[in-house]
């Protein structure tokens, strides 16, 4: 195989991983759209069904903001393989190598952010729902 099959060859192979795990995250939350939802319950009732039995604000807001910051993580993770991929693939090519290098450190710094977030987020919001995470 010839170099420029070769990156052709991990180009597409990177994009049928992404496109992999992107549909899998979207496709796995489809079932629970699927359940029908009873109109004729109570405002609170109606809430807690629809939103997976979050009856406060303050719990759905934690709840959103905790699978933001998961699919986040997921976007690191594809960014890591991505960048090491360039790495690796670089042959030689300092520039490439350069651009391999400042996408893996700009994701683990994005990495330790999320993480950090994560933490603050939940220390914030968790602490007034009585629950501990």
């Amino acid at each position: 195989m010839s170099k420029q099959n070769i990156k052709r060859f991990a180009k597409e192979a990177l994009i049928v991983f992404g496109l992999t795990i992107v549909g899998l995250t979207v496709f796995q939350f489809v079932p629970a759209f699927a359940q029908g939802a009873n109109i004729q319950t109570s405002a609170p009732q109606f809430v807690a069904d629809v939103t997976g039995g979050q009856t406060s604000l303050r719990s759905l807001v934690l709840t959103i903001v905790n699978f933001v910051l998961t699919f986040l993580g997921l976007i690191a993770v594809i960014m890591i393989i991505y960048g090491g991929m360039l790495y690796v693939t670089a042959a030689g090519a300092q520039e490439k190598v350069d651009k391999g290098k400042k996408i893996l450190m700009y994701t683990v710094i994005g990495i330790v952010l999320i993480m950090l977030s994560f933490v603050i987020v939940n220390a914030v919001l968790g602490a007034g729902t009585g629950t501990e995470n």
